[in-house]
């Protein structure tokens, strides 16, 4: 199963920028050590926006969980960096109820190959 409407997929820039690729964030902060050693950096986030969009359309969408706020999906893949090192890599959206558009909640790291 594809995600939904993923030519749609909402991404907002400060889940990349002050979420994933932040030091400082009390939980992304460790997120942020991942990705950068894929060579991802918050100077040029916009690289880790397009390729975890790219992933979305390409990957297989798992559903996920139903909750009050709409239906989880998880998206599964391989991103490869600016480093050339490629990583597997967990991807979590949500379609809201109510809406069509599935919206980026988080990615972290997926099982090591």
């Amino acid at each position: 199963m594809k995600l939904p409407a993923t030519e749609r997929a909402l991404i907002e820039p400060a889940k990349v920028r002050v979420y994933l690729l932040s030091r400082e964030h009390p939980v992304g902060r460790f997120k942020a050590v991942f990705f950068e050693n894929l060579g991802y950096s918050a100077n040029a986030w916009q690289q880790l926006e397009a390729d975890l969009r790219a992933l979305a359309i390409a990957g297989e969408a798992i559903l996920g969980d139903q909750t009050k706020y709409g239906q989880k999906y998880e998206v599964r893949g391989t991103l490869s960096g600016p480093s050339g090192r490629p990583a597997s890599v967990v991807t979590a959206w949500i379609v809201r109820w109510g809406e069509d558009t599935p919206r980026f909640v988080t990615a972290f790291p997926g099982e090591k190959t």
